[in-house]
């Protein structure tokens, strides 16, 4: 069971970090950060829909307090999908992906606020180290010398706080009812809000264009497959294995990045990478054996 569950944990991992080269592509042919993230959230809709109604049972669509959570969770996934990919349009793929892993970290900092977890020396070093990750991954001493802007930076960790408030609320919600019940109301408010903040006429010229394949496995890569993937795989792999294999994605998307689409990384940067990546899946360890 949990060789079966690190498999499925991985290549929903494998399929996000490459959603994120692919959003490189479509960005740099000009396609808008948001509309991208829109196709990308309209076709996860139609797996999840398609899974909920092959798996009905539990639903819990009656009950109002998984649809206040539900809800919750489809505005942390729009702001994830859309901060993330507006990063990307503003520094790289790689530095956008790694910015957003850094959501656990925003994870402790709510529970924290709330009361929820207790703070540690461990948890604080860990935050003290993401941090020291991220100013040498960003070059915030020398932003504009390295194709990276402020409002890239700005945008990839509130990608990151996005995917925690995402986290959260898929959390609470999956008490009330089904997973696939939770993603199918999140998926559907974020073709809602991120509907009301694309360009009609650009979405009407994704069809006959040219990059319309790349707008379909980007749906089906990091919107669809992954998520459905990643729900069963957790259910068969213990946590700590989880966040292990869950580096896929940052890893994936930055060498989509460097290979694909030419972007540099400075050796400060590569170090930063390491440092957040390490912190955070120690740090997801850590947890899950506490």
């Amino acid at each position: 069971m949990t060789n079966s569950g690190i498999i499925l944990v991985a290549s929903a991992a494998l399929f996000w970090g490459l959603s994120g080269g692919i959003a490189g592509i479509l960005i740099n042919d000009d396609w808008n950060a948001v509309l991208v993230s829109f196709c990308r959230g309209a076709v996860g809709l139609i797996f999840v829909l398609m899974w909920l109604i092959l798996r009905p049972r539990n639903s819990g669509l009656t009950n109002g307090k998984l649809w206040l959570w539900s809800i919750i969770a489809g505005l942390g996934v729009s702001g994830n999908f859309a901060f993330y990919f507006f990063s990307i349009s503003e520094s790289s793929v790689a530095v956008a992906a790694t910015l957003m892993y850094c959501a656990p970290i925003f994870v402790y900092l709510i529970s924290f606020a709330i009361k929820i977890e207790r703070p540690t020396l461990t948890k604080c070093a860990a935050i003290l180290l993401v941090m020291v990750g991220v100013v040498l991954l960003t070059r915030v001493y020398q932003i504009d010398s390295g194709g990276i802007t402020y409002i890239g930076v700005i945008a990839g960790l509130l990608s990151g706080m996005s995917l925690a408030l995402f986290i959260f609320g898929f959390k609470y919600a999956a008490r009330q009812g089904s997973p696939q019940a939770v993603l199918a109301i999140a998926f559907s408010t974020l073709t809602v809000v991120l509907g009301t903040l694309i360009d009609i006429e650009e979405a009407g010229r994704v069809v006959n264009s040219v990059d319309w394949p790349l707008f379909a496995i980007l749906g089906v890569l990091g919107g669809g497959a992954s998520f459905i993937l990643y729900i069963i795989g957790l259910r068969r792999t213990l946590p700590a294995l989880a966040s292990i294999v869950a580096t896929i994605e940052p890893v994936t998307a930055a060498l989509f990045g460097v290979i694909i689409l030419g972007e540099v990384l400075a050796y400060t940067q590569v170090l930063g990478m390491l440092i957040i990546l390490a912190t955070v899946t120690a740090l997801g360890v850590y947890s899950s054996k506490q």
